[in-house]
């Protein structure tokens, strides 16, 4: 079993050859991590062309949704999205939030926080800004945030509780977030689940649903909704990298599923975060 510092490092270090792939290469295989597929087109993804604040060269065909289609993102609003790539969601985001709002994106992988800020310079927007930083603790203060999204990026994240209790903290009370992200109902075979690739993937390292959307309530959100749920399917050509012939007919014929979700939840109004230390009088 790898740390959890072992599997970011290899989040990292495939995001990093991802930054550099075409989109159609992203697109076949799952969350661009190799394994390409000759059967389908577009395992995850949803289509973006007709979005307002869509660019191509923006995209790299890493999602699993369409988060800002139903974040409700109002002019002037901050809004952070977590795992920013090369800006796609973001500037999608500053489309829906106009001049007045802010966008923020935050992404661990220096080769995409690279691309991301030269995309917005080619734009000439002043109110998309990228920060490199781990979303387990992000570089921002706390109740800043009207939105929160992200596409396809807690899967990767080994501690899940612990992003969870950022997007809390770094959301205004009364703000909300809607993200896209890789879930299971069953389990999955265990070739999958030990797997590094896989896990870079977002498939190995994805977890039940219902836990999923436990960790959410227990971390104090409420009006927790799924926006959108739709099957995922792993083709044969990239199964067949991680379990034998039997051990595939097994997998595809049992009860295990592989879904993309898009979740909203929202902070509760009132929430009060303390601005000081208890006691020393600055509050």
């Amino acid at each position: 079993m790898k740390s959890d510092n072992e599997l970011k490092e290899i989040v990292r270090q495939k995001y990093s050859e991802i930054a550099l792939q075409d989109k159609a290469t992203n697109e076949s295989s799952c969350c661009g991590a190799g394994g390409c597929s000759t059967e389908v087109y577009n395992i995850m993804t949803d289509d973006y062309n007709g979005l307002e604040g869509y660019h191509a060269d923006a995209d790299l065909g890493l999602g699993c949704g369409l988060p800002t289609q139903f974040a409700k993102i109002k002019k002037g609003d901050v809004v952070i999205d977590l795992g920013s790539g090369a800006g796609n969601d973001c500037f999608i985001a500053r489309a829906e939030a106009g001049e007045t709002g802010k966008i923020i994106g935050i992404d661990f992988t220096p080769a995409m926080i690279d691309k991301a800020r030269h995309n917005a310079e080619v734009r000439g927007v002043n109110n998309v800004e990228f920060r490199q930083g781990d979303i387990e603790n992000m570089p921002v203060g706390g109740n800043i945030a009207d939105v929160v999204i992200s596409n396809c990026v807690l899967n990767l994240v080994p501690n899940k509780n612990a992003v969870i209790k950022e997007i809390y903290r770094v959301l205004k009370p009364g703000g909300h977030f809607s993200i896209s992200d890789v879930v299971l109902v069953g389990r999955l075979p265990e070739a999958l689940q030990k797997d590094a690739e896989m896990y870079a993937g977002c498939v190995a390292g994805a977890i039940q649903k219902e836990t999923y959307l436990e960790l959410i309530q227990l971390n104090g959100f409420v009006n927790i909704t799924i926006q959108k749920e739709k099957a995922i399917t792993i083709p044969d050509d990239i199964l067949k990298n991680y379990l034998a012939t039997d051990a595939l007919n097994s997998f595809k014929q049992g009860s295990t599923g592989i879904f993309s979700i898009t979740v909203f939840a929202q902070k509760p109004q009132g929430t009060i975060t303390a601005c000081c230390t208890p006691g020393s009088g600055c509050c």
